[in-house]
């Protein structure tokens, strides 16, 4: 029996790899830097199933693999894939939602919890030896308990960060998504809210929607406008849902707190990025699902996902307007 060709392009655990061997016929050729475009399209010509991570799926690609059926991305989001094109020729895509929940909900958390409590500066200011007696209100933060925690983009990710707010800090939490979740909003006393009253009443905005062409700057120099001046913003979406331009100018004027950011709109970001700068805003380098244990399970789910489709069969996870 002839193996369906598939080309893997970024690192992955051992066990996987021999899962996806039982079943295909694959070549790994890992660009976890910078794309090699010319390798990349001359390895896809025979190519059945991608196995990836961010790799653009548009026109271009597309052309260059025409045996291809199925893209499996590495990871929850999708705003990799030019749905369109894949449509129309009828490529399946797929991703990994619900294995990376609770562990970018414990980021979400540390980014608020560092945020407010000025972790990343204070330990600068200990480890450089200016810690003395004498200090006290200029180390204050501000409380995360009994707090008000609104959250923009109530997927599974959002969900579970209300669990720990409501639970696990007592917090008041308001969210803004496109649909209502009642289910949630009875098992756990969550709100629903518009985007304005979201902004204006919480001390935490957390935004995690996925980046669309509708929400691409769902937060830019209106929305900060709206915060209040103590509000503290994190970001664990995707760089592009907020506009930095603005978040540089609201931080700058002090309209708002502090901020907490995993994400860019360049990335890596820019070492001369004003952002990097600021004693008020944590900045981590896109690790909300970096746990080994999470990592592992994300590029399982992928791997199967792939050779269920290449199977003949509709994977679990296929994307859902490619479906």
């Amino acid at each position: 029996m002839i193996k369906p060709k598939v080309l893997i392009t970024k690192t992955i655990p051992k066990e996987v790899e021999n899962y996806i061997a039982q079943h295909c016929d694959y070549k790994i050729r890992s660009f976890d830097g910078k794309i090699d475009k010319e390798l990349l399209f001359n390895e896809l010509q025979d190519t059945e199933g991608l196995l990836t991570s961010g790799t653009k799926i548009n026109e271009e690609l597309l052309s260059h693999a025409p045996k291809l059926k199925v893209v499996s991305n590495i990871s929850v989001g999708y705003n990799n894939f030019d749905l369109g094109c894949m449509k129309a020729r009828k490529v399946m895509g797929t991703n990994t939602p619900g294995v990376l929940d609770d562990t970018v909900a414990d980021l979400v958390f540390a980014l608020v919890l560092s945020a407010a409590r000025r972790i990343s500066e204070l330990d600068a200011y200990v480890k450089k030896g200016k810690w003395r007696e004498s200090d006290n209100e200029n180390l204050f933060g501000v409380d995360v308990h009994h707090s008000t925690l609104g959250i923009i983009g109530m997927g599974r990710i959002g969900e579970t960060i209300a669990k720990r707010a409501r639970l696990g800090f007592d917090m008041e939490v308001l969210y803004y998504n496109r649909s209502m979740k009642p289910k949630i909003e009875k098992e756990l006393g969550v709100e629903y809210s518009s985007l304005e009253d979201l902004l204006k009443k919480s001390d935490y905005i957390v935004v995690m929607t996925p980046l669309t062409k509708e929400t691409e700057h769902i937060i830019d120099y209106k929305e900060f406008d709206l915060m209040k001046k103590s509000a503290i913003v994190i970001n664990a979406s995707r760089g592009k849902t907020i506009n930095e331009e603005a978040l540089i100018d609201a931080l700058k004027n002090k309209r708002i707190l502090a901020a907490g950011l995993d994400v860019y709109s360049v990335e890596p970001v820019n070492l001369d990025n004003p952002l990097l700068k600021m004693p008020n805003v944590v900045t981590i380098p896109h690790i909300g699902s970096a746990t080994s244990k999470t990592r592992f399970d994300m590029s399982m789910l992928a791997a199967k996902n792939l050779i269920i489709a290449l199977s003949g069969h509709t994977p679990p996870n296929l994307v859902p307007e490619l479906k």
